[in-house]
């Protein structure tokens, strides 16, 4: 008796194994992988800065309605509704995500209020997401600022039970105020903190003059304001190049300052006069992303191979302002000198490579320089704002309706207490 049809091939079955070159097959599904990788993952998007892991954690909290004047809630519960709701990859990532976006050395503008053991600058790391707690700050809530005006898309969650938004609407201009960096398949971004004056002051001017110099833009945007403070030593122009092509990179320096100097010049040049002609100098900012205790056992390293013989000792005095003592080996030690030294040697000079790649409006990657950003993220919140008139709009029509309909009621109210 012949066979009917069977219906499609049992995936193990020969009838399904389709027979393709090696170097096609590899191309195509690593191609997959490259753009998940980009566009899903790595780069920010340039509307409201953020990855979709720190998006879906903002998200996530302010469904369990974590506002900043709420209680806090167990960093756990949060992890958890994340990766069972929104981000089903492994609970250590979302944590340590969740950890950056509480800590102050991290975040120009932190978007998490955490309590308990976040982590500090000495690059020790935050307790278990079981002992710690968290709620979202001020500066959060104004990025979210409008998510129920109809003003972004929806889209479902990876097993279609949710739906969360593609991007977030507030007017904190959260990339550069907040920076970002990631590393996807074949490109990168590293986009510093910045002043949100001042990057307000410069969105103002672009939109007040959409053809303005980007010259004139620098005066507004001076460079980079860092977590951790310390002193960007390249010059103007260099600075200003990077800003224009979106690429380039600068030298961060730890700032040296003795608050308690009574000697304006000490002062800033971070010289402490302790009498007799003695003196030491006062390390008040470091360079960002460097943990102060390996800074530490770096000058001490220094100091044990006697890489710099001026350097005495090196001592920690922080709390919760950082203090960083030089002893010199002598009085007669040149400040600037060992300075010099030590910024060779250490890492209280770094260098930051800016590299301004983001995601557009049609999530395709590209770099951008500073004029470019602003104005494509002004289109998006002008963009924002024309969805949010519409959505209100069609409220009070909505609302209007209703009242035609209450005015009817009224007017023929014998008839209507009769029916």
């Amino acid at each position: 008796m012949a066979s009917k049809d069977q219906g499609p091939a049992e995936p193990d079955s020969p009838a399904a194994i389709v027979d393709a070159p090696f170097e096609t097959a590899l191309s195509e599904r690593y191609l997959v992988y490259a753009l998940s990788t980009i566009t899903a993952r790595s780069l920010p998007d340039l509307r409201d800065g953020l990855k979709p892991v720190h998006r879906r954690l903002l998200w996530a909290m302010r469904q369990l309605r974590l506002s900043p004047d709420s209680a806090y809630k167990k960093s756990a519960r949060v992890v958890g509704e994340v990766l069972g709701k929104y981000h089903p990859h492994g609970d250590t990532a979302v944590y340590d995500a969740m950890v950056r976006l509480a800590q102050p050395f991290a975040l120009r503008y932190p978007l998490v209020e955490g309590q308990g053991n976040f982590g500090n600058i000495d690059g020790d790391n935050a307790a278990a997401a079981r002992y710690t707690e968290a709620r979202l700050t001020k500066t959060a809530i104004s990025l979210m600022a409008g998510l129920d005006e109809g003003t972004v898309d929806f889209v479902p969650t990876y097993n279609n039970e949710e739906e969360e938004p593609v991007i977030f609407p507030g007017l904190f201009p959260n990339l550069l105020a907040n920076g970002a960096s990631g590393i996807a398949v074949g490109m990168a971004t590293n986009i510093p903190s910045h002043n949100v004056a001042e990057v307000i002051d410069a969105t103002l001017a672009v939109i007040e003059n959409p053809a303005i110099e980007h010259a004139e833009l620098m005066q507004l945007v001076q460079g980079p304001d860092l977590a951790t403070g310390g002193l960007i030593v390249d010059s103007p122009e260099t600075i200003s190049a990077a800003y224009e092509t979106g690429r380039g990179s600068f030298r961060i320096r730890a700032r040296f300052h003795a608050a308690e100097s009574e000697n304006a010049a000490d002062r800033e040049a971070g010289i402490e006069r302790l009498g007799g002609g003695q003196w030491q100098l006062i390390i008040s900012e470091i360079p960002y992303q460097v943990p102060k205790g390996k800074l530490i056992e770096q000058i001490a390293q220094v100091i044990a191979d006697k890489k710099v013989p001026i350097l005495e000792d090196v001592r920690d005095e922080s709390d919760e302002q950082i203090r960083i003592v030089l002893v010199p080996r002598s009085r007669n030690v040149d400040p600037e000198l060992l300075k010099e030294s030590l910024y060779r040697l250490t890492d209280l000079e770094t260098r930051f490579g800016l590299n301004m790649n983001v995601l557009d409006a049609t999530r395709t990657p590209m770099v951008m320089g500073l004029k470019e950003l602003l104005q494509n993220w002004i289109a998006s919140q002008i963009d924002i704002l024309q969805r949010r008139s519409r959505h209100r709009l069609a409220k009070i029509a909505d609302r209007l309706e209703l009242l035609e309909g209450y005015i009817i009621a009224f007017l023929n109210l014998d008839r209507v207490i009769e029916i």
